[in-house]
């Protein structure tokens, strides 16, 4: 029964950080412009459009995880997606605390992926091939 407890708990951060992404658009936005690694995001694209993007990202396969859905497709996404953010972000003065609370959720993310949705997930549901 832990399974779904540590997915549901890991997928939150994703989720509630996702929705803050189109809630907090303009806050977020300055926040990036603060970043010492600003112009490096620029030459990927449109801070505002990768903002939008990233908040799809976590709130769609946050979902996933937390459900046991399509889970280490959705651990790979949120996976690649926070290694941007974080390198764009948090590798500043002063952001320790983000930077390190980033890298125990990479790690997390890691371990669900290779351990995978564990019980009581639809990846695992009756009548679905084993992966």
């Amino acid at each position: 029964m832990i399974d779904p407890v540590f997915r549901l708990c890991l997928s939150l951060i994703f989720i509630i950080g996702g929705l803050g992404h189109f809630l907090a658009h303009e806050y977020m936005l300055g926040r990036m412009a603060l970043s010492p690694w600003k112009d490096h995001v620029a030459l990927i694209g449109d801070a505002s459009i990768l903002l939008w993007l990233s908040g799809l990202v976590f709130i769609g396969a946050g979902t996933s995880l937390a459900l046991g859905w399509m889970t280490r497709l959705s651990c790979t996404a949120l996976f690649l997606t926070l290694v941007q953010i974080t390198l764009a972000i948090h590798i500043a003065p002063g952001h320790t605390g983000p930077l390190l609370k980033n890298i125990a959720i990479l790690g997390a993310l890691a371990f669900v992926f290779v351990r995978g949705p564990g019980s009581h997930s639809m990846d695992k549901a009756p009548g679905r091939a084993a992966r």
